[in-house]
């Protein structure tokens, strides 16, 4: 049906000269001085499909680009095809799907902080830089954390490399090789878990369009109404003191006590 609706209508717009069919050409249309102007044949889209230069890295970079800038939840097959001026589809011939183009998104990431070498002397100096190193580009890319996990990990060649270093820097302290996993391990899941608010942070930001202290200052007439109707005394008379309560300092406070109780037990 529609395929004859268009044939009648090409039959009329040709009858009324406002198209006609060139050998070699195709369709055209004519102009207003009577001259005719061929319609293209290709659009600006296709073309872009057809680009030589488009890879999986452009690709991937591309869909960090987006999660860095709108969030993870935005990230779509379509999102990061549209952002590249692609069909959805075409976008499948690079990445099987959003599940794999996540993982080498992060695997991406990675790559970009590689462990420091030559490492610091000292295991303790050596968990607290690598710590520090995964807390800074989890600030650079807080969407990260929502994507990595440890009961299910994805043994992806930038991301090994982190565990490899840090157990290294345990070896030959006379520790079981399952206790070094599970330092390893506790080390990177403690920066991981405290990271995920960098994320939620990050996405309040974009939702309300204030920042932390701004949001703090609307809440503060009701943080005092609660704080002064004595249901909360403890609270009350610590929040009284000027505490200066942020996720940096909370990072810095609970990554020397996790380093302090891992030191205790050490033989």
């Amino acid at each position: 049906m529609a395929m004859a609706t268009a044939t009648r209508a090409l039959a009329l717009l040709r009858n009324e000269g406002v198209v006609s069919t060139r050998p070699g050409v195709g369709m055209i249309v004519a102009s207003s001085e009577g001259k005719s102007a061929p319609i293209p044949s290709t659009s600006p889209r296709r073309e872009r499909e057809q680009d030589p230069e488009l890879t999986v890295e452009k690709v991937v970079r591309a869909a960090i680009h987006i999660a860095d800038m709108e969030g993870l939840p935005v990230l779509s097959m379509r999102r990061v095809a549209s952002g590249l001026d692609i069909a959805t589809m075409t976008l499948y011939r690079f990445v099987p799907s959003k599940y794999h183009l996540v993982v080498m998104m992060a695997d991406a990431v990675f790559a970009e902080w590689p462990p420091p070498q030559p490492p610091p002397d000292g295991w303790r100096a050596c968990l607290e830089l690598m710590a520090r190193r995964h807390w800074a580009m989890y600030k650079q890319h807080p969407w990260v954390a929502q994507v990595i996990s440890f009961t299910r990990p994805e043994p992806t060649p930038h991301a090994l490399p982190n565990t490899e270093w840090t157990l290294k820097a345990l070896e030959g302290l006379g520790l079981d090789p399952s206790t070094m996993l599970y330092v390893a391990v506790t080390l990177f899941s403690y920066v991981r878990g405290t990271a995920i608010n960098l994320d939620s942070e990050a996405e309040a930001v974009r939702d309300t369009g204030l920042t932390d202290e701004e949001w703090m200052q609307t809440q503060e007439a009701r943080m005092a109404a609660i704080t002064l109707s004595g249901a909360f005394p403890t609270l009350a008379r610590v929040v009284e003191k000027d505490i200066d309560f942020n996720l940096e300092s909370f990072f810095e406070f609970g990554l020397q006590r996790l380093l302090d109780g891992m030191a205790a037990q050490m033989p």
